[in-house]
């Protein structure tokens, strides 16, 4: 036994030296200050599950075994709790500090579907402080914790998640119907349970946090209130090095309030149908790298959040010097995703070297009004994406909760072109630079849309590729230059500016196959936009722009 133990140790050891290497290199090229980034270690202490009592036979529940296990490590200031391979079952598990969960090949960790064994508890989801079922991995308060390994995490989701019935063959839903639970009225969306179905009710608009504070009431519809997988709270030195994440209730993993977090070598999966499944929100955290993952989820891919209006302005904690390197996501809403909660603030991002290969949109942004925060200081580059039905870059404050594929349930976002007073309530998104984006196979090449009152500010693309059916769509922005863009489109406009001002077009290439124009310029508000390669004959200009507001170079 002891050499086993020293055998995993020297592995682990080398694990540790490749990771380091492998580490001195992402920090290269970031554009801001970016502290070192403090990655947990533990002592040399290991005990296994299976010493503890635990079976893994795919149905005893080991919950008290892990327990007892963690308990051991913690005793003895700190360690290594080995999952080793085998099936086994459990109920949520609190980590510790200065704990590393290691799964061993093979190993599957399995939470059970017994909803009894998650308790209400209050915490925050979606930005809001609320109630929600207790995490299946929770820990809160923590320094040094981690979950590594090259086994596989399962939160069971399918017990928990409601599905529409437009997300799902036929043949798929007639079989989900004959599993119970119950259909809503139009028939249109399954349900797990009664208590489910009067959650979903209780809620409205794209909200997933019922309006009320009794926890009395929260208690009647916690099938409802499906818990994130992964929920690490206003904790120091986290890393999650190796396994599978897959099939969470809502979200899959959500490091909150942390800081010194390290997200490397994942496996992150959710059912293409899950309704916020999520595969990363990372929420008010600081010092944090994220590379070497892979995505396929049913919501947002890699979300950078912050809270959600007034709870989140009052925590006032903005998620700030986060590098994410060398990730490649399948499904997904979202490839990388900033807000829509993002009212306590967004800045210093590095995203480089990214390929995202269907995702419903590439680059996303998105907020509304009423959320306040400001997101700047963002940096992109090297992403490469393929066959995204909507656009590669799309920034939307006018956000409603709508995927952007449209699902059967929702309707386009309602632009308010009406100008609103500026208050601590008005988001803003300002100084993004994006260079070498690549994109073939979209629907259309690009979407910006500002507020009136706060437009899009000081947004830069260069050296870039864009191939589409449709062109860019660009509103209410101020400061928006494109350096170097090729943008080819089958037909319309490759560019469509609507009340853009102090815009730049150097080396701006473009082809349609139905027009000779490839810039139109909109709206009474459109002003210092400048051109230089262009000639008169491609810059069209409506009736409503001023004389003087184009200058062509």
């Amino acid at each position: 036994m002891r050499k086993i133990l020293a055998l995993l140790l020297i592995t682990l050891s080398f694990s540790a030296c490749v990771a380091q290497e492998d580490e001195s290199s992402i920090y290269e090229g970031v554009e801001f200050e970016m502290p070192k980034v403090i990655i947990p270690t533990f002592p040399e202490y290991h005990v296994n599950i299976a010493d503890f009592g635990a079976v893994a036979d795919g149905t005893t529940k080991n919950t008290q075994a892990i327990t007892d296990a963690i308990a051991d490590v913690v005793k003895n200031g700190g360690g290594t709790v080995i999952i080793p391979r085998g099936i086994w079952v459990t109920g949520p598990i609190t980590l510790q500090s200065n704990l590393n969960l290691h799964l061993n090949d093979g190993a599957l960790l399995l939470f059970t579907a017994d909803k009894d064994d998650y308790p209400l508890i209050s915490t925050s989801f979606e930005g809001l402080d609320t109630y929600r079922c207790l995490s299946p991995i929770n820990g809160k308060n923590l320094e040094n914790v981690a979950i590594t390994g090259n086994g596989t995490i399962d939160g069971n989701g399918d017990a928990w998640r409601g599905v529409k019935k437009s997300k799902m063959s036929e043949s798929q839903w007639n079989q989900l119907v004959k599993s119970g639970g119950l259909i809503s009225e139009n028939g249109k969306t399954w349900y797990p349970s009664e208590s489910y179905r009067r959650g979903a009710e209780a809620t409205s608009g794209f909200f997933n946090v019922p309006k009320t504070t009794s926890q009395a009431d929260f208690e009647v519809f916690k099938d409802f209130l499906r818990p994130v997988m992964v929920s690490i709270v206003n904790s120091k030195n986290v890393l999650l090095d190796g396994p599978t994440f897959q099939n969470s209730p809502a979200w899959n993993l959500h490091p909150l309030m942390c800081e010194n977090v390290t997200l490397r070598n994942l496996n992150v999966r959710n059912p293409w149908y899950s309704q916020n499944g999520d595969g990363l929100d990372l929420e008010s955290c600081t010092n944090v790298l994220i590379y070497n993952n892979t995505f396929d989820v049913g919501d947002d891919a890699i979300c950078i959040k912050s809270g959600k209006g007034v709870d989140g302005r009052k925590r006032g904690i903005p998620t700030a010097n986060v590098i994410i390197k060398n990730n490649i996501v399948y499904h997904g809403h979202g490839g990388f995703v900033v807000g829509s909660e993002m009212s306590g603030g967004v800045k210093n991002i590095h995203v480089s070297k990214c390929t995202f290969m269907g995702t419903d949109t590439g680059l996303r942004f998105k907020s509304t009004r009423g959320r306040g925060g400001v997101v700047e200081n963002i940096y992109i580059s090297d992403i490469d994406m393929l066959n995204i039905p909507t656009e590669p870059i799309r920034f939307n404050l006018f956000y409603g909760g709508q995927s952007p594929v449209l699902e059967e349930d929702q309707e386009a976002a309602i632009v308010d072109e009406k100008m609103v007073p500026v208050t601590e309530e008005t988001p803003s998104f300002k100084d993004i630079y994006m260079t070498n984006i690549r994109a073939v196979g979209c629907e259309s090449a690009g979407y910006f849309q500002g507020l009136p009152e706060m437009n899009l500010k000081n947004i830069n693309i260069s050296n870039s590729n864009l191939e589409a059916r449709k062109g860019i769509n660009l509103i209410d922005a101020d400061g928006v230059s494109f350096t170097n863009v090729s943008v080819k489109v089958a037909k319309g406009l490759p560019l469509t500016i609507y009340n853009g001002k102090n815009i730049k077009l150097e080396g701006f290439s473009a082809a349609s196959n139905s027009s000779n124009t490839k810039v139109k310029v909109m709206g009474a508000k459109s002003d210092k936009i400048t051109t230089k390669g262009l000639d008169k004959s491609e810059v069209e200009m409506s009736a409503q722009v001023g004389k003087k507001a184009i200058k062509i170079q």
